[in-house]
């Protein structure tokens, strides 16, 4: 608190003003600067901009460390808890966060009429009823939603409640899909601050343009609009437009260049006929930040390039200058960019689809002596590049799409000495007909270097490069990459490339070296790869490497190659036949030092095995995964290796066994082995896990899929005691389980689908009593619920489908039941049924489906339900009041393929429903009576023609029932998009 005292009276009121921000909420600076201003909380100075004012104040707050900087982004700042306190404090009665109201810290009525400032984080779905506590905020300033991206806001929020809100100075919707503003929006003379960002709207009501104290109108990732209102000029007070990302704009009004006190205008897009014109950026002298000028190609009197005067815009910072694609006057384009040279402290230049053969003079000079970040792109008729290599300060630099550009020769580098000196980043992209990088030598400083999709690109890279770290190459078919150039290298990528040279690797060191070549081959070997030099290498991964057969073929002191390798990568090399040669294995001798944690080996059709010293030996490895290798017949033999925590194996044609044990090592195989997570999936030939039939004890995870040919996962389960979750799907011939399943205490799931012959009784094999979820489909040999069921009062999840489960009695035991779907049941009755769901006391979702011949008007529903679903009756005709009487929770009801279906229960449905679906019934041809609950934010109907036919929003009885809904779809086609809101 001693902190806030010492502050100066104007940071006192811009911190207190801070507190409608929430703990830990991370905010920008920017953003907080044009909230301040709009407030009238910064104190005018003469001849200083109130921005760099309030960018001051900032700056002393943040020294205060009453703003912390985010770990997560640099740019945006927080309060942390004890700081977002003392700005409450210091506010006082004049700030309001609505979701406090919420959580109970309701505000004293006596209170409101001080309220200024208001926020709060907005929902999915923010009802007209959360702003009720409006209409009491008569003196409000502030209205700023801190909604996260895609938000729906009852249509009837900015009808009727902005006209009543006169006083606002701050409006913000942005992210809410809303489509439009009402011409309302006009009466709040009082306005400075309009955020629209992130939102849906088409158009702009032209009498935006009456609020002539607006200071800031944000309108990014506004993708849907395409006009802006014609009278801009009224807006005379107007400091900050932002308008990135409303990419459907093909013009703006010329009354733009009439607004003298702009200092923000993000994009400038050059029109015809009477819209703004290059020309009219005269008389904006106050433009500074980011300035992306787009259709330039429209602009054909030199004058009107000469007229924006942008070499005297000293505060712009960055300048993107953008012609369209299409076909028009290279030699004008020249002289149009000539004229349209930006002033020397310029940072960030961006020249993309220019149409000229040559680039303009001013380019060639290096006075831009604050120049960081350079991109030219897609410019296809230059055959040359700019001489840009004496920029003292360029640190990325990027070409890409020059289409003519056959060389890059002496003239990039340009002239002088220590060309590209602070150069850090350097990106080729998509230069189709580029052959040769001649004299050009000399990057002392490149980190990074990228050549992508450059094809005919041949000889070799510069050598000279001592301080990169890494390379990526791409589609660059005709390249040769001699590894020896790249001293210190840390990471290396290459694709689509002629191949890597290996020779001279005595000095490599590397941390990271990846190999991904499509047709890679080696100088010094053709079949193999030898390891000598790569005495540091870390991760290694080889990527459709067709005529690799072994890694490791040469005896030549192979353990060092090995030392620090940890993770090993492999995929789609379809001659690999194994790792290691027999030559080169039979020096891996045991106590061998090996740091290999990870395996990874996919699409290698034609590998027959794993070597037994790599993985035996070895105190580190924890996961192998295969993938798609058909000549495996099995992972290991004798033991898996003792680190081992994750086996996945996936789509192997011929694998018949995980592990294969000897008689003499079978009684230790299982106690030596730390495996925790075993998944096996689609192996169409496996017929059993391990010899000995016994799971490692330490297992927590066993997943199964796909392996019809499986009989048996083991003889029994007493020694698998740390056994968490049991996963089995599509084994046609599995007969049973292991024994002992119940003595399992620390098992939690239970899931097990399609396995047709598996019998399994559930009266008799009981279950563990710990057990939270049960999952049996498409079992058809699963006979029945058992009575001691109840005992699994843990049980939270329960799901029976296409099973011939008969009763279960007394629920009322299962007090911890959440979810429960019963679906495709045979021999389904009332009787089955008796037992009562109405009982089950802390069930929310329940989920029923093709249960004929019951009757579904007899049901009676728990009232903690939430979500429902009904499906697949095809002789329901109404919903019974009765069953919806008691659901005052229900959040989502989903009613399907109910074919016969024609009314609504006759009292309504709950009135605490937010969300309702409707498919496939076709009967149906109303809603309620009573209409639906006021609080429904979702409707969706889908194949329910006669419904449809009636419910066009704000149209007949029908409409006017859903016209409250924020979104509603209509859809009479379910393989097709859904239409957008009506």
């Amino acid at each position: 608190m001693s902190i806030y005292h010492h502050l100066p009276l104007h940071l006192k009121r811009c911190f207190a003003y801070c507190s409608i921000f929430p703990k830990d909420y991370e905010f920008e600076k920017t953003q907080v600067v044009l909230l301040w201003m709009a407030e009238g909380l910064i104190q005018q100075e003469e001849n200083i901009e109130m921005e760099d004012l309030g960018m001051e104040y900032f700056d002393n707050l943040v020294s205060w460390s009453l703003f912390q900087q985010s770990s997560k982004d640099k740019s945006r700042f927080l309060m942390h808890e004890i700081v977002n306190y003392l700005a409450k404090l210091a506010a006082g009665d004049t700030c309001f966060r609505m979701q406090e109201r919420a959580e109970g810290n309701e505000q004293d009525q006596d209170n409101f009429e001080k309220i200024r400032h208001m926020s709060y984080l907005g929902g999915e779905y923010d009802s007209f009823d959360m702003f009720e506590v409006f209409s009491r905020l008569t003196h409000l300033r502030t209205f700023l939603p801190l909604t996260p991206v895609t938000c729906y806001l009852d249509f009837r929020v900015p009808l009727q409640l902005y006209p009543r809100l006169q006083r606002l100075r701050v409006l913000s919707l942005r992210g809410y899909v809303i489509t439009g503003l009402s011409d309302s929006i006009g009466k709040l003379k009082l306005l400075r601050y309009l955020d629209l960002s992130k939102t849906s709207i088409r158009s702009m009501p032209e009498s935006i343009t009456d609020l002539y104290n607006l200071q800031t109108l944000l309108l990014e990732d506004c993708f849907h609009l395409d006009k802006l209102p014609s009278m801009f000029g009224n807006l005379v007070n107007l400091r900050h437009l932002n308008i990135l990302g409303a990419t459907k704009l093909e013009g703006m009004p010329r009354q733009i260049g009439q607004l003298k006190f702009l200092q923000t205008l993000s994009n400038v897009v050059i029109g015809d006929g009477g819209c703004f014109g290059i020309k009219d950026l005269a008389s904006l002298s106050h433009l500074q930040g980011t300035l992306r000028i787009s259709n330039l190609e429209k602009v054909t009197e030199l004058q009107h390039a000469r007229d924006a005067d942008l070499i005297n815009k000293t505060k712009i910072s960055v300048l993107s200058l953008e012609w369209s694609e299409s076909m028009r006057d290279g030699t004008n384009e020249l002289n149009v960019l000539n004229m349209l040279q930006p002033h020397n402290g310029l940072k960030v230049l961006t020249i993309s689809c220019y149409g000229g053969t040559e680039f303009p003079s001013w380019l060639k000079s290096p006075s831009f002596h604050d120049m960081v970040v350079l991109t030219i792109e897609n410019c296809k008729e230059c055959e040359s590049l700019p001489p840009i290599g004496q920029l003292p300060a360029l640190k990325v630099l990027t070409i890409r799409g020059m289409a003519k550009v056959m060389n890059v020769g002496p003239e990039f580098r340009g002239t002088g000495f220590s060309p590209f000196r602070s150069l850090e980043t350097l990106h080729f992209e998509n230069m189709k007909e580029w052959k040769g990088w001649s004299s050009c030598e000399e990057f002392p400083n490149l980190c990074e270097l990228s050549l992508r999709s450059c094809p005919k690109l041949s000889g070799y890279i510069p050598k000279h490069l001592p301080l990169l770290k890494k390379v990526q190459i791409d589609g660059c078919g005709k390249l040769p990459i001699l590894v020896s150039n790249f001293p210190d290298l840390c990471e290396l990528e290459v694709e689509g490339s002629k191949g890597v040279v290996c020779r001279s690797m005595d000095g490599f060191s590397s941390s990271e070296l990846k190999f991904l070549s499509k047709s890679l081959r080696f100088t010094s070997q053709i079949e193999g790869f030898s390891m000598q030099g790569l005495t540091n290498a870390e991760d290694l991964t080889i990527f459709a490497c067709e005529e690799l057969k072994c890694l490791w073929s040469v005896v030549e002191e192979p353990s060092p190659h090995l030392q620090f390798l940890r993770l090993l990568h492999i995929d789609n090399c379809p001659k690999l036949v194994s790792l290691v040669s027999e030559e080169v294995e039979a020096r891996l001798q045991p106590g061998t030092p090996s740091m290999l944690s990870e395996i990874v080996i996919k699409n290698c059709m034609v590998l027959k095995s794993l070597p037994k010293a790599m993985m035996y030996n070895n105190n580190c490895l924890q996961l192998i995964r295969i993938v798609k290798c058909h000549s495996l017949k099995h992972i290991a033999r004798g033991q898996l290796p003792p680190t081992l925590e994750r086996l996945e194996v996936s789509y192997c044609q011929n694998m018949e066994i995980i592990l294969l044990v000897d008689s003499d090592t079978s009684s230790c195989s299982s106690t030596t082995s730390q495996l925790e997570y075993l998944r096996i999936q689609y192996c169409p030939s496996l017929k059993s896990l391990t010899s000995y039939r016994e799971l490692p004890r330490s297992l927590k995870h066993l997943n199964l899929f796909g392996c019809p040919q499986l009989e048996s996962i083991a003889n029994r389960f007493h020694y698998n005691s740390f056994l968490e979750c049991i996963e089995i799907s599509d084994c046609e011939n599995l007969q049973s389980l292991p024994t002992g399943i119940n003595a399992l205490s620390t098992l939690r799931d239970i899931d097990i689908r399609n396995c047709p012959s598996l019998h399994l009784s559930l009266d008799r094999d009981l279950l563990p009593a710990n057990l939270r979820a049960l999952h049996i489909s498409d079992c058809v040999e699963v006979s029945a619920l058992p009575e001691a069921i109840h005992n699994l009062t843990s049980l939270e999840k329960l799901t029976m489908h296409h099973c011939s489960v008969v009763p279960f009695p007394r629920p009322n035991l299962l007090t911890n039941l959440a979810s429960l779907t019963i679906s495709h049941v045979r021999n389904s009755t009332d009787a089955s049924f008796g037992w009562g769901l109405d009982n089950l006391i802390s069930l929310n979702k329940l989920e029923i489906r093709k249960l004929e011949p019951v009757s579904f008007s007899k049901m009676m529903f728990p009232a903690s339900l939430k979500i429902l679903t009904i499906s697949d009756f095809p002789n329901l005709q109404h919903l019974s009041s009765k069953g919806f009487s008691k659901l005052a929770s229900l959040k989502e009801l989903y009613i399907s393929e109910c074919r016969k279906l024609e009314f609504f229960p006759k009292d309504g449905l709950p009135p605490s429903l937010l969300k309702l679906c409707l498919t496939k019934c076709e009967k149906l041809r109303s809603f309620p009576k009573k209409g639906l609950p006021l609080l429904l934010q979702e409707l969706y109907v889908f194949q329910c023609p006669k419904l449809a036919k009636r419910c066009k929003k704000d149209q007949g009885r029908e409409g006017k029932k859903i016209a409250h809904v924020l979104r509603v779809q209509f859809h009479t086609n379910l393989n097709r998009r859904p239409s957008d809101p009506l």
